[in-house]
């Protein structure tokens, strides 16, 4: 598998010659995800990549496959998100079906954006819920 992407990385930088398209050796890194330690090198251009152990890209990956940390950054992200439109999203104005909507459609996408790669233990379900129930509580109040 190992050699299918160095093999892939080497045929992209041949095909994209034409149109100058090159892979920058100091802005690529390798994040390494295996059980058992390996001496295995990854070279781009006989240089060397930077290995991390957490990579942020649309989402995150770690080294141990939990996706916890994850989950907190994106409920904390979708909790600045509902304190910037509270006033908009929980208006005692509107109807609560429409605030429920907004809800959904607004807070929910970016609480649970990459959620289906997500691999849910019971404490993140519980932060999950617990993010969920904050979210109904307050849709219910009415703010003025």
């Amino acid at each position: 598998m190992i050699t299918g992407f160095l093999q892939s990385a080497a045929h992209y930088n041949c095909s994209t010659l034409p149109v100058r398209m090159e892979m920058i050796v100091e802005k690529t890194v390798v994040l390494r995800i295996l059980r058992q330690p390996s001496q295995m090198k990854i070279m781009i251009d006989q240089k060397q990549p930077e290995r991390v152990e957490y990579c942020n890209y649309f989402g995150s990956i770690t080294n141990d496959a939990k996706c916890t940390c994850e989950i907190k950054s994106r409920i904390a992200i979708a909790k600045a998100t509902v304190n910037k439109k509270k006033k908009t999203v929980f208006a005692s104005k509107l109807d609560l079906n429409l605030r429920k909507k907004l809800i959904k459609c607004c807070i929910w996408n970016i609480g649970l954006f990459g959620a289906e790669n997500w691999r849910l233990q019971k404490v993140d379900r519980k932060y999950l819920d617990s993010f969920e129930t904050g979210c109904w509580r307050k849709t219910e109040d009415r703010l003025d």
